[in-house]
């Protein structure tokens, strides 16, 4: 174990991203994700979710308000867990953060732009991006010109990041390389490039926990935990379902192996 916490746990991810007085961190970050599109000066936490008590509760969802450097408003939501069906739940999410905009009585409609931002510390279905990086606009389907930028999602899938510490160009590579690698480092890097990497540094070391936060993080990192477990688990269910299919099909198990990924020793065994 390193010598910072997970950011990916539910508490992990409230403690860096979540709270009023690190709400700097999440300026930095979000100017770094949307560099040369908007400039946030300040943000508010709006209808923020409880950290959940239990692993059966859903994850933490954070609608934040932000304002630009040209007096725009846009909604960011923040999104960090799987659970089946994400990339819908995303959408549903923030379609919400549209429909609550609504006023009641002479209303011209007019929306501030949603953005939902989901970091993906795992891999999900087919239908799923396969980059790091996806940016989803309400385009044209034929010309691809974006017809509105009101309703946008951005999926961070870490996994595919690849980049190495020293390979890592811009500040939002060097926010990525963090995030994918917290748990694991002995040192927080960048620190003497940005002076953001430093108070990260400092919100995240566990042993600057006090005893009730650290009882909270580690209650928090064995949820993660158990999720991951079953969806590894619910993973592997679906695979063998579509392997037995397979097999009454009388398909051939070189064909199975190469659809599923399981081993050709697995597949037999199935028989």
């Amino acid at each position: 174990m390193g010598k910072f916490i997970n950011p990916f746990s539910d508490w992990g991810f409230k403690l860096i991203f979540g709270q009023e007085i690190t709400k700097d961190l999440l300026i930095c970050f979000l100017n770094d994700l949307l560099k040369g599109e908007h400039t946030i000066t300040d943000l508010t936490f709006k209808d923020k979710e409880q950290l959940p008590e239990t692993k059966d509760m859903r994850g933490i969802i954070y609608d934040i308000y932000c304002t630009t450097d040209q007096d725009e408003h846009i909604i960011v939501e923040m999104q960090n867990r799987y659970q089946e069906h994400f990339l819908d739940r995303s959408l549903y999410y923030a379609s919400r953060a549209i429909v609550s905009q609504g006023v009641k009585g002479d209303w011209d409609y007019r929306l501030s732009p949603v953005y939902t931002v989901c970091f993906m510390n795992f891999n999900v279905d087919s239908k799923s991006p396969k980059k790091f990086r996806t940016d989803i606009f309400l385009t044209d389907k034929e010309t691809g010109q974006v017809f509105s930028d009101n309703l946008r999602m951005i999926y961070l899938m870490l996994p595919l990041f690849t980049k190495e510490e020293e390979e890592c160009e811009t500040d939002f590579e060097r926010w990525i390389y963090i995030l994918k690698n917290m748990s694991t480092l002995e040192r927080m890097p960048f620190m003497a490039r940005n002076a953001v990497f430093q108070k990260l540094a400092e919100i995240a070391d566990i042993t600057a926990l006090s005893k009730e936060d650290r009882d909270k993080y580690d209650e928090s990192i064995k949820i993660m935990r158990d999720n991951i477990a079953a969806y590894k688990g619910a993973v592997l269910e679906g695979k063998i379902e579509i392997a037995k299919n397979m097999l009454l099909d009388n398909e051939p198990i070189d064909k199975i192996s190469r659809y599923t990924g399981l081993s050709k020793d697995e597949i037999s065994k199935l028989n």
